[in-house]
């Protein structure tokens, strides 16, 4: 941004006589302020008199690129929070005697909401980089404000743009490639290697059982294979019920070679639980027993011209059995409905009925109607309505009238007569 050269201008120039300073000299070449950074692994920078030597200010922070900084103003005393509170954009804020102050990249504003902010410090920089070299503090407009520290204002706007510089100087540092890390090789161990440890010796029986068991996430699930005989599998199986927990246990066929041998297994569960309530003189809970065959998903039917008769037996490929303490109703077998009889097997002669329907004769043919005939039609003629005779006042019903109804309405008209044929024939007395 371009200054005004009327105004109080402040230049930014490395000290000669120590690298490490920096001096803040007026239009005039008069040295108004030094700054210095300590080294260490914490940030810290602090602003100095040229004339007394006596420290103004310091800013810390854990590192220059850090997002707060705490900057201390000495003689007196005052602690002053610079944050930066932009996401996408730069912006830096500090309060100052309950004025709230904002740096946006070259330009201090003292914001007033909901009035507009106001102007009170600008930098210039080059382009492209926060590398401060001229300030300018607009008095004219901190005037316009009541504030009582005007000298501690202006050290903390420039302690803050200081600590902005070394920021940006260290976010855009080159950073040394890392040194290579050379590995040096193992030590080689002196004489023989040590012999591996023994392996276990595998498991047999039961404990082969619960081992092959032990593998899958189903504890109530026994699969029978060829491995193991009916005894282990019984007793693995029987075990399961000594938990309180264990309702039911399900035991099935690893392939169709084991279908036999999971009868022999319940069986043996079954003779193994007896024993045991023998053995404790305790009645246990009765086992109830649910039977599926062939639950596997069938495999597609091949179409052959050799195939065995419809009524010859064929052996289940694989057997659930289902070990229940409690009942369980929906394992149950379904009824099936009885089969209807196809239509090849419906009765080759007829019935009586289909008889006498088919020697009854047919219906005299309908002549059809014209659309005149139908509207000459004579409609036929209405019942006559039937109307409750009267009683006179004073008649009292005999006590078997009120339980006829018969009594008390008029019996229907007779029906009108056919009209009679007119003759030419006179009937009369002779004459004498």
């Amino acid at each position: 941004m371009s200054l005004d050269r009327n105004l109080f201008t402040l230049n930014v120039t490395p000290n000669e006589s120590d690298p490490t300073v920096q001096d803040l000299v007026d239009q005039s070449g008069n040295v108004h302020y030094h700054k210095q950074r300590e080294g260490g692994t914490l940030y810290r920078i602090n602003l100095f008199d040229p004339m007394s030597q006596a420290m103004l200010a310091s800013a810390t922070a854990p590192s220059p690129t850090s997002k707060h900084k705490t900057i201390e103003l000495h003689n007196p005393t005052h602690i002053v929070e610079l944050k930066s509170i932009g996401t996408l954009t730069f912006k830096w804020s500090f309060t100052w005697e309950e004025h709230v102050f904002e740096w946006k990249r070259e330009e201090c504003y003292l914001i007033r909401k909901p009035d507009p902010a106001v102007l009170v410090a600008i930098t210039k920089e080059p382009p492209g980089k926060l590398k401060t070299s001229a300030i300018q503090i607009l008095d004219y407009n901190l005037n316009r404000f009541d504030i009582v520290d005007r000298k501690g204002l202006e050290i903390t706007l420039l302690t803050a743009l200081l600590t902005f510089q070394d920021s940006n100087a260290a976010s855009h540092a080159p950073t040394s490639p890392p040194e290579p890390v050379v590995l040096a090789p193992p030590p080689q161990p002196e004489g023989p290697p040590p012999s591996p440890p023994p392996r276990p010796n595998p498991k047999t029986g039961v404990d082969r059982i619960a081992e092959m068991h032990a593998l899958r996430y189903e504890p109530n699930e026994v699969t029978v294979n060829e491995e193991g005989s009916v005894e282990d599998y019984g007793q693995y199986a029987e075990s399961l019920f000594a938990d309180d927990a264990m309702l039911f246990i399900t035991v099935r066929s690893a392939s169709p070679a084991d279908v036999p041998k999971v009868l022999q297994v319940v069986e043996q569960v079954k003779r193994l639980r007896h024993k045991r309530e023998v053995s404790v003189a305790v009645a246990a809970e009765e086992l109830h027993q649910y039977v599926n065959y062939d639950t596997r998903q069938a495999a597609p039917r091949r179409i052959k011209l050799d195939d065995p008769p419809a009524n010859a037996y064929t052996p289940p490929t694989s057997v659930t059995v289902h070990l229940s303490k409690i009942s369980m109703p929906e394992l149950r077998p379904r009824p099936t409905a009885p089969k209807s009889p196809p239509a090849s097997a419906a009765p080759r002669f007829p019935t009586p009925a289909v008889e006498k329907a088919a020697h009854r004769s047919p219906p005299p043919p309908q002549h059809k109607q014209t659309q005149k005939q139908k509207q000459r039609t004579p409609s036929p003629p209405r019942r006559p309505r039937l109307r409750t005779p009267k009683t006179p006042p004073g008649f009292t019903p005999s006590p078997a009238q009120p339980g006829n109804p018969q009594l008390y309405s008029a019996p229907p008209p007779p029906p009108p007569a056919p009209p009679a044929h007119r003759t030419s024939v006179f009937w009369g007395r002779s004459r004498k």
